[in-house]
């Protein structure tokens, strides 16, 4: 059953069939879920390129070693990459039944029920991560798709506790989601951690009225840091320190729901943040963790 599966999956995704498609529409897409809004999200087109050769090469790689758990971990990875996150969730369970106890499963299959708006599944699969690392050393995780620099920048277990406590947040949860996200102590060894934590805390403390907390978390942020990807953060992070302007901001999906939440919080004008939350929601990637805490947001202040 294991190998027919797989050798569907070959098939949706064979270099023959995505040449042989009418005016280049991927037969095999497919609903991946329906977000808080209503709005279908399906599977993207199949592309030709980079992606996908990396997505062919990992697959072969499992074929020739499917007792490897490196091996089909990639593969589910790189199946997510392509936009199919429903295989990749079932990669990922083929994992956790094959290798019960390998903590990496756990936590990229909660990745992609976040993806997909299964938050309550997201968190039972951290939970259960949390516990199989527990008194375990951390690691490195690979980048699936690295910085510049080409250095890895996050550690499983700071992973595991970041979303974690993202899936709490977006559940409106921020007992929880303050608890995980003090957990990440772990990933603080570059700049780019403490300001995507940073991000996150800073809202968290917000919504519980902890402004002290708040602004010490800010204030452990400076102009000169050595960030190599999380610019976003950064820049977020100044601007609740009060160091960058509003009009300063690169405005990306990370800028705008920064702006939405500080209006609803800071001075209390939902209109304001209404305008910042409709731009996100009308012009951002869908499976972005702003966008999707944006939409969260919208349902619960708006719906």
């Amino acid at each position: 059953m294991k190998r027919l599966f797989l050798l569907t999956f070959l098939i949706i995704f064979s270099c023959d069939s995505y040449q042989n498609s009418k005016n280049n529409i991927n037969p095999t897409q497919t609903i991946e879920t329906i977000t808080l809004l209503g709005d279908t999200l399906r599977s993207t087109e199949i592309e030709k390129g980079k992606s996908f050769d990396q997505f062919k090469s990992a697959q072969i790689t499992y074929f020739d070693n499917q007792n490897n758990a490196e091996a089909l971990i990639w593969y589910g990875r790189r199946t997510a990459y392509m936009g199919y996150y429903k295989e990749a969730i079932k990669l990922f369970t083929l994992g956790i039944k094959t290798h019960p106890n390998d903590a990496r499963f756990y936590r990229h299959r909660g990745h992609r029920y976040i993806s997909t708006r299964q938050y309550d599944n997201a968190i039972s699969d951290f939970e259960k991560a949390v516990q199989l690392i527990d008194q375990k050393k951390d690691q490195i995780e690979p980048d699936g798709l690295p910085n510049a620099k080409n250095i890895p920048l996050s550690t499983l277990h700071g992973n595991i506790w970041y979303h974690l406590g993202l899936a709490y947040y977006l559940k409106n949860d921020m007992n929880n989601a303050l608890k995980a996200f003090n957990n990440r102590s772990v990933t603080h060894k570059y700049d780019d951690n403490i300001v995507s934590g940073g991000h996150w805390l800073y809202m968290i403390y917000r919504r519980l009225n902890k402004i002290e907390e708040s602004i010490a978390v800010v204030n452990e942020v400076y102009q000169n840091m050595d960030i190599i990807e999380n610019m976003s953060y950064h820049q977020s992070c100044l601007f609740y320190k009060g160091v960058l302007k509003e009009s300063e901001l690169v405005i990306d999906e990370v800028a705008l729901y920064s702006l939405a939440n500080w209006y609803v919080y800071e001075k209390n004008d939902t209109l304001k943040a209404k305008t910042y939350y409709q731009k996100l929601l009308s012009t951002g990637n869908p499976y972005s963790f702003a966008y999707i805490a944006g939409e969260a947001d919208w349902v619960r202040l708006f719906e």
